[in-house]
């Protein structure tokens, strides 16, 4: 397992996006603190220089395992379920604008709160059936450019649609695409999940990226999540991708990037 962290490439209103500010800078502080790699969350794609931001990972020697979506929900209010099919057809060509980013940089493409919620007035069944109309549309685009998504369940709270492992993993069987899996976040499974090794034991091979928060989604040691047994089972199913920090900023950011770094560090007997 490879540690990373995310960053936001562009200004944005999600808290839990560990890094904002200037790019540059931020990304020699993720590599000082040793991390692999960085997670980036771009709300739109044609606004970034992807040849820029390849020379400075490059140059930090850092990784790019995941493209992030959900800023294009949450700034803009794209969504594969929104009742207005302009809105829909958006969201899905903005997905397919990550694909591209994805692929020169070898990432999964994370699908959050851009598959939406089921907004009033709007029938639970249909809002299903948009999704994996969407699902499948943008599984398609991806295949072709080699690309996996990976379908992060996030709590009640947050959006009606998706909130636990086992409707992901019914929405995978629906979606029926090889490149389709699970993103597991450790803080919305703690709030969704009975057991959260069970849950990841359910998983297996469909597990394509693995979020960390704590219970209090601060970094990871800073509430009462075991990280020592969920990170050990999610070796035990086989997992060898990414683990990524996405925690809120606090005290600061770096803090608490470098106290997520040293606790993983430490449970895991220095073998992430």
């Amino acid at each position: 397992m490879k540690l990373s962290i995310v960053l936001s490439t562009q200004p944005a209103r999600f808290q839990a996006a560990t890094f904002k500010g200037d790019l540059e800078t931020n990304l020699r502080h993720i590599a000082d603190l040793g991390y692999d790699g960085v997670e980036l969350a771009v709300r739109d794609p044609r606004l970034v220089n992807c040849h820029e931001l390849d020379r400075l990972t490059r140059s930090y020697h850092l990784s790019v395992p995941a493209i992030g979506t959900g800023q294009a929900w949450g700034e803009e209010g794209l969504s594969f379920t929104d009742p207005a099919v302009e809105i829909r057809h958006a969201a899905i060509e903005r997905v397919k604008s990550h694909i591209n980013l994805a692929t020169h940089f070898g990432a999964v493409v994370i699908i959050g709160l851009i598959r939406g919620i089921v907004k009033p007035g709007v029938d639970s069944a249909q809002a299903m059936a948009w999704l994996i109309e969407a699902l499948q549309c943008c599984c398609e685009a991806a295949q072709t450019a080699g690309v996996c998504l990976a379908l992060e369940p996030i709590n009640r709270y947050e959006t009606s649609l998706i909130n636990t492992v086992a409707e992901g993993m019914a929405l995978i069987g629906q979606v029926g695409a090889d490149n389709f899996g699970l993103l597991l976040d450790t803080f919305h499974m703690n709030i969704e999940e009975p057991n959260i090794e069970a849950s990841v034991r359910s998983c297996g091979r469909r597990i394509l990226h693995f979020h960390v928060a704590d219970s209090n989604r601060w970094y990871p040691g800073a509430g009462h999540l075991d990280f020592k047994s969920i990170l050990g089972t999610l070796n035990a199913v086989g997992y060898r991708g990414w683990v990524s920090g996405e925690f809120l900023p606090q005290p600061d950011a770096e803090t608490a990037a470098q106290k997520s770094i040293t606790y993983l560090r430490q449970v895991t007997g220095a073998t992430l």
